[in-house]
């Protein structure tokens, strides 16, 4: 499949042809008027086309000469573009450094060129915002995703994960949630409603409670003592939640005591918190945790690349172009960051250009010297061949008027001066 630059240089060679084919018809036109000139004895016509003739043919060659040796002959001062192909690079590094990496020009233009407003008017347009949004979700995002190894990013969240736990004091944390028990009714209330529940689920659980009993009774009792077992397990525990719930029985001041000891402990006891602490690691070392966290990498991959299949709807570009547009919209109205980027790159940008111009310049040379000077040749050639050829033909016709001029100054002085 063809690119687009591709399809561009077939597009230029054509053109190239085309303008040769034409130069060399105009040099033949010239060698057929010098042909009928010769015969039917014709002097202005054939000092016309033989001047055309020379100049064509001068300017063939110089335009030849340019690119490759004309004829394949190795002619002295040919082929200039593939022989100074070096010379070239560094004299074009050299005017690059010099002529175009100049303080007083470059700050003259940026201020003139206010990149800031052009770059913000831009990027607030739909239209590029959606060009960029597509760059990133169809080559940037795609790109990283394959580069990056999965076990990397995996172990990665792995070692972040336990840093994280690790750094974090859940000691403290569960104490500082629980403070707020030790303090006015709040315990009182939380037991009260906790009592409530449970009172609640024992009198929901009754038939239940009656078949573990009956479950658990010895076979030989063909029965008999199952209710009654149930009935006094079912009320004592009744009874006991029943007196629990009253604030001032010697049950609920125990229960009061056990939770404030515990909230003690968790708050003052540095043994509690270091158990509080190994307990939340261990639950975190364990197998079913560490797959989750293993799978969190896949879950976010994999909805990334299901999100970036849908194309224009993908949810990524609409959001990422959303974001484009809003942050040059946003740049337009902060004359203050416009300032602030215009100053960056006038100040310090253009200084860090000028103190490497000469690194610039290098690399421009280093460049130019590594390439191949037939390549560089054909596509020079094919970038300003076509123009060129406009000399040949301008040749051609300019020799022929002056050679009309000539003979014109020649025919007058023998017939008026002589």
């Amino acid at each position: 499949m063809k690119t687009t630059v591709d399809q561009e240089n077939i597009s230029k060679e054509k053109a190239l042809k085309s303008m040769k084919r034409n130069a060399l018809a105009l040099l033949g036109v010239a060698v057929l008027l010098f042909i009928i000139a010769i015969y039917f004895k014709i002097p202005m016509l054939q000092a016309f086309s033989e001047a055309a003739m020379v100049g064509g043919i001068a300017d063939w060659f110089a335009v030849v000469a340019l690119f490759r040796h004309p004829l394949g002959i190795p002619i002295w001062h040919t082929a200039i573009i593939p022989t100074k192909k070096n010379e070239i690079g560094e004299n074009l590094g050299n005017f690059v450094s010099e002529e175009f990496l100049n303080r007083e020009k470059l700050e003259i233009k940026l201020e003139e060129f206010n990149f800031a407003t052009k770059a913000s008017d831009w990027l607030s347009q739909e239209e590029h915002a959606n060009k960029i949004a597509d760059l990133v979700v169809v080559n940037v995002i795609p790109g990283i995703l394959k580069t990056i190894k999965d076990e990397d990013v995996k172990r990665f969240i792995q070692v972040q994960f336990a840093a994280k736990l690790e750094s974090i004091n859940f000691g403290n944390w569960v104490a500082l949630a629980l403070e707020p028990l030790q303090k006015g009714n709040v315990k009182d209330q939380l037991l009260t409603n906790l009592l409530e529940v449970m009172s609640s689920e024992l009198s929901n659980n009754k038939d239940l409670i009656q078949k573990k009993v009956k479950e658990s009774t010895p076979f030989l009792s063909f029965g008999l003592a199952d209710k009654s077992i149930s009935e006094g397990v079912f009320n004592g525990l009744q009874d006991f939640l029943d007196e629990a719930k009253n604030p001032e029985s010697d049950i609920r001041i125990k229960i009061d005591e056990y939770v404030y000891n515990f909230l003690d402990k968790v708050k003052n006891s540095e043994e509690m918190r270091v158990k509080i602490n190994t307990m939340i690691m261990d639950f975190a070392g364990k197998k079913e945790v560490q797959e989750y966290v293993n799978g969190i990498w896949d879950e976010i991959k994999l909805s990334i690349t299901n999100d970036l299949e849908k194309g224009d709807e993908s949810s990524i570009k609409k959001n990422l172009s959303s974001l484009i547009q809003s942050f040059g919209n946003g740049l337009k109205e902060d004359q203050v960051m416009i300032d602030k980027i215009n100053n960056f790159i006038k100040n310090d940008l253009l200084s860090v250009l000028l103190n490497n111009k000469k690194v610039i310049g290098d690399l421009i040379s280093s460049t130019v010297k590594s390439w191949d000077g037939k390549e560089v040749s054909e596509k020079l050639e094919l970038e300003i061949g076509k123009d060129l050829q406009y000399i040949r033909i301008n040749g051609t016709l300019v020799g022929g008027l002056i050679g009309i001029i000539i003979y014109s100054v020649e025919w007058m002085y023998h017939h008026f001066l002589v």
